[in-house]
C-alpha cells in the first residue's frame, strides 16, 4: 500500500491497536488460480513473533484454505475512513486550488499462513476468538456454553488461518 511518509505509523503499538479495533480483517492470498480473499474475524496475539500473530478460522467450505499460497499472505485490517471534500479547504475558497481526497486508517499485514485441521488447535483459536468477540457483550457466549458433540461437529467445519511473521 502506497503511505505517504508524513501519513505512516512506524509505532508497533498503534498498528497493534488499529489491528484490535478493525476486529476483522480481510486475508488475500495469492494462488497459481489466482487472488482469493476473505472477510474474518480475527484476533491478533502481540506476544507471538516480532510483529504478533494474527488467528482467524476459515469455513472448510472456502477453497481459499486449500490453495497453496506462492507466496506471503495479506490481512488488510481496515479502521475508519471518510471523504474529504475540497469546499474544506480555504486554497478553494482563495484560489480554487483544493481536489477531493479521501482520509482512512488501514494495516497491511504480511506474513506466512498457516491452516490446519486439529481438533484440540481448533478449539483453542475458535475459543480465543469467541472470548475476544464476546468481551464487550452483555450476555455473554463461550464455546463451553454449548454441548460438546455440537462443539466437536462445528469445529469440523473449519480450518485455521494463523498468519506470522518470521521468527525473531
Amino acid at each position: 500500500m502506497y503511505t505517504p511518509p508524513s501519513f505512516q505509523v512506524v509505532d508497533i503499538t498503534d498498528v497493534h491497536r488499529t489491528m484490535r479495533q478493525a476486529r476483522s480483517a480481510t486475508l488475500i492470498t495469492a494462488t497459481h488460480e489466482g487472488l482469493v480473499g476473505t472477510m474474518l474475524p480475527v484476533v491478533l496475539d502481540e506476544r507471538e513473533g516480532s510483529m504478533g500473530t494474527i488467528y482467524a478460522h476459515v469455513a472448510r467450505a472456502n477453497p481459499q484454505w486449500k490453495l497453496t499460497p506462492t507466496g506471503e499472505a495479506m490481512a488488510i485490517f481496515a479502521g475508519a475512513e471518510a471523504y474529504v471534500s475540497p469546499s474544506w479547504y480555504v486554497t478553494k475558497h482563495e484560489r480554487g486550488e483544493a481536489v477531493p481526497t479521501w482520509n482512512y486508517v488501514a494495516v497491511h499485514a504480511y506474513g506466512p499462513v498457516e491452516f490446519f485441521d486439529d481438533a484440540d488447535r481448533l478449539r483453542k483459536v475458535v475459543t480465543r476468538l469467541t472470548d475476544v468477540h464476546e468481551r464487550s457483550g452483555k450476555d455473554r457466549w463461550a464455546v463451553s456454553d454449548a454441548p460438546a458433540d455440537f462443539i466437536k461437529t462445528e469445529l469440523k467445519r473449519i480450518v485455521v488461518r494463523i498468519r506470522r511473521r518470521p521468527p525473531d
